[in-house]
């Protein structure tokens, strides 16, 4: 049954679905569910606030009713036990579009799903991250970890730091790793754990390690983890962070040993992180600013996908980015000056358009700027 394009579950569409579909069923791994009250009710029924203080009586709960069912991001799921027509969305399926049955694990969240809790898809490439060949080396161990996470045990590499200049291409070498290797990557920006209420940021990395554990092997890309994780004389200028530290810290210690999971953090100084949370990291891997040559290879990329003619060859536009990494080469540079040739009508992109976004990007780098946001 469809609603406003949104897709809802019952017992009558989903036994005529499985009537009909003769492709081989795919066994829910994981489900992420949601409770969103009555979607029909116009307000006229108050929605009662569901708690679960025993998170494996729900599961058994919830596989007794769904069995069968069809888990698909976005659909929604109906109670007709305790909450007759009580609704819960699913706000993540693993993988997508594939039958519960009594081995499909069952989650509810409480807090509203931020999306940088979302899994993250792409289609990149180690061959796509253009440079950093010793961090691509480094990272060869968690590669060889991810495709057999039960032979390495306890020498597993669970907790390994990036860090180096924005934009040198941390966040996507750990897309391209995901991607390679066909495993969920959980990305999330660490200021968006520091909560309006106590314990919501703790709750928060808690039930996403304990997402990443239900669908190993994954990784979780910890953003600005600096955000969070500062040298406690810094920490008063990010408020009281304490219980999400303490909370990141009991899951990198791997007391409830989430095995197959690698947490990936990523800061631009790791010379601000407190020593207890810097400690966790058993390796740490530096993304250096490209080289000319490499930034030869940048600019020849992103040229052929230019919709407009470049009238400067990738050697020469290399050598006038020096300094600049793949993020600023693409946005402040190549990006900057296509916009100003297409506001001039211009069919080709020249040097005066070159000059343009040097001088635009030479500006931005001379002002002030704020250390903490």
């Amino acid at each position: 049954m469809k609603i406003n394009n949104i897709t809802y579950d019952s017992p009558l569409n989903e036994k005529k679905i499985q009537s009909n579909v003769n492709e081989p069923v795919r066994e829910a791994k994981v489900v992420v569910l949601q409770p969103v009250g009555y979607p029909f009710t116009c307000n006229l029924v108050e929605t009662p606030k569901i708690e679960v203080f025993d998170k494996e009586l729900f599961e058994l709960y919830a596989r007794d009713q769904w069995e069968g069912f069809t888990a698909r991001e976005g659909s929604f799921l109906f109670d007709q036990k305790l909450l007759p027509d009580y609704a819960f969305k699913v706000i993540k399926a693993h993988p997508d579009e594939s039958k519960i049955t009594q081995n499909t694990s069952i989650l509810l969240i409480e807090f509203q799903e931020k999306e940088e809790l979302k899994k993250i898809e792409t289609h990149l490439k180690i061959e796509d991250v253009v440079g950093q060949e010793q961090a691509k080396v480094k990272c060869k161990i968690i590669m060889k970890y991810l495709q057999d996470p039960d032979h390495f045990k306890e020498w597993a590499p669970r907790n390994v730091l990036f860090y180096g200049t924005p934009g040198t291409g941390k966040t996507m070498l750990a897309k391209a790793l995901s991607n390679e290797l066909n495993v969920p990557l959980y990305l999330i920006k660490a200021t968006t754990l520091i909560g309006d209420h106590v314990g919501d940021g703790a709750r928060q990395i808690h039930e996403l390690f304990e997402m990443a554990s239900k669908t190993a092997p994954s990784v979780i890309f910890i953003d600005e983890i600096d955000a969070v994780g500062l040298d406690r004389k810094f920490q008063s200028l990010r408020g009281d962070v304490s219980e999400v530290v303490n909370a990141l810290l009991t899951e990198m210690d791997g007391i409830q040993q989430n095995y197959g999971v690698v947490t990936i953090g990523a800061t631009n100084n790791p010379t601000l992180l407190d020593h207890a949370i810097r400690s966790r990291f058993e390796e740490e891997i530096e993304f250096k600013m490209p080289e000319e040559n490499e930034r030869r290879e940048m600019i020849q990329n992103y040229i052929e996908t230019m919709p407009l003619e470049v009238n400067l060859s990738a050697q020469r536009l290399a050598q006038l980015s020096k300094g600049m990494s793949g993020r600023d080469i693409k946005e402040k540079l190549l990006k900057t000056a296509l916009h100003k040739a297409i506001s001039d009508d211009k069919d080709v992109l020249d040097m005066e358009d070159i000059d343009y976004a040097l001088k635009n990007h030479e500006k931005e780098k001379n002002e002030p700027k704020h250390m903490f946001a």
